[in-house]
């Protein structure tokens, strides 16, 4: 077990990535409410880490499709963000003042398989047919596949004294950017084609869910995903996201979204990042100018409308002695307050022992939350 060492220069104090305030015998137990009018009681947590998280309804119920996402989803990276940046887009409709989160429930596991699979498989199939007359070439070119997997989110809002409903749904759909066979070369598929495939199957989705038990006329809000390949080590992003209104079975119009992750340094033909990857080499020089020699540090940073939204950075070290430790960590601190007062960041301090320290602090902060790990 680590035990946690707090910098006595800080006092706020991150823990599981918000500080969270003691939470109080008072229950908020509802009902949950169903189209397909079976109720059961739920509970809605009193405290919300932050106003862009969702309170989820608990007891927690996981997805049915959970599994299926390690097996389609070829990044780790992409893993956490094709459910994280549906969050994103959700909040623009589905506001997380006042509605909460339930893991996808009306997508069952056989219905996703058969949604995932060719349509040659199963008639239900959402990817290109294929036959063994055709070779491997011909697959690459005529029949990749484009849908590698479904995310799905409820939503549900207070509809009257102790009974929550059923308010939104959230689809995002994983779509490969690279189609990879075995014994074949890798496939790329064509950015203009990925869009036209994913809004393609979104049409067909939103009138296949509009069937299933429980759904109704609510609200579906669904997103395209962009998968990055194998070796990718910044994850992908959505690109396009619609919005079907109450009852309607059709998108209504798509809507642009602009979000990118780039690492940091950056390539040097990464001229739309000059000047944030110039500050990233300052931070970095500034390391190594008082711990030399040993020091890799990365960053992930997240652009929003080619703003700089949010930057993750790593910080993989030799271990030497728990002071080092301390030491740097204080250091990293002023450099994040100094280069970055107006983003969000997150630094990880890691050895060969594994985590040694962790630096966070939202946009506007004045002070950062540390956490110092002790064996």
């Amino acid at each position: 077990m680590k035990r946690l060492f707090t910098l006595p220069a800080f006092a706020a104090v991150l823990v599981l990535g918000g500080c969270i305030p003691s939470i109080g015998p008072e229950k908020d137990e509802v009902i949950q409410e169903n189209e397909d009018t079976k109720q059961e009681t739920v509970l809605i947590p009193e405290v919300q880490l932050n106003e862009q998280y969702y309170r989820t309804l608990l007891p927690f119920k996981k997805s049915a499709t959970r599994g299926l996402i390690v097996n389609q989803v070829y990044s780790k990276y992409d893993v956490g963000e094709v459910e994280e940046g549906l969050l994103r887009l959700s909040a623009e409709h589905f506001s997380p003042k006042d509605h909460f989160l339930q893991e996808g429930q009306f997508i069952d596991e056989k219905t996703a398989i058969h949604w995932l699979s060719r349509s040659s498989k199963f008639d239900e199939g959402l990817n290109p047919p294929i036959n063994d007359k055709m070779s491997p070439q011909d697959i690459s070119e005529k029949a990749p596949v484009y849908l590698a997997h479904i995310v799905e989110q409820d939503y549900y809002v207070k509809t009257g004294d102790k009974k929550v409903g059923l308010a939104g749904i959230s689809i995002g759909l994983a779509m490969n950017s690279v189609f990879y066979q075995r014994d074949a070369a890798e496939a790329k598929i064509p950015d203009k084609v990925i869009e036209q495939q994913g809004m393609k199957m979104a049409e067909t989705i939103v009138q296949r869910m509009r069937k299933l038990d429980g759904v109704g006329d609510v609200p579906i809000t669904i997103g395209l995903f962009k998968q990055q390949p194998r070796s990718s080590i910044v994850p992908g992003t959505y690109f396009a996201h619609t919005y079907v209104d109450k009852g309607k079975d059709k998108p209504n119009g798509w809507k642009q979204v602009n979000e990118k992750y780039v690492l940091m340094p950056a390539a040097s033909n990464e001229d739309n990042y000059r000047d944030d990857n110039m500050q990233f080499e300052k931070l970095k020089q500034d390391v190594n100018d008082y711990f030399p020699g040993f020091i890799s540090i990365v960053g992930t940073a997240f652009y929003t409308d080619k703003n700089l939204n949010s930057m993750k950075i790593s910080v993989p070290i030799q271990f030497y002695g728990k002071n080092e430790v301390v030491a740097l960590t204080q250091y990293m601190t002023s450099l994040v307050m100094k280069y970055y007062p107006d983003i969000r960041v997150e630094v990880s301090i890691t050895s060969a022992n594994g985590p040694e320290s962790l630096i966070t602090k939202n946009a506007g902060d004045k002070e950062a939350s540390v956490h110092i790990y002790s064996y």
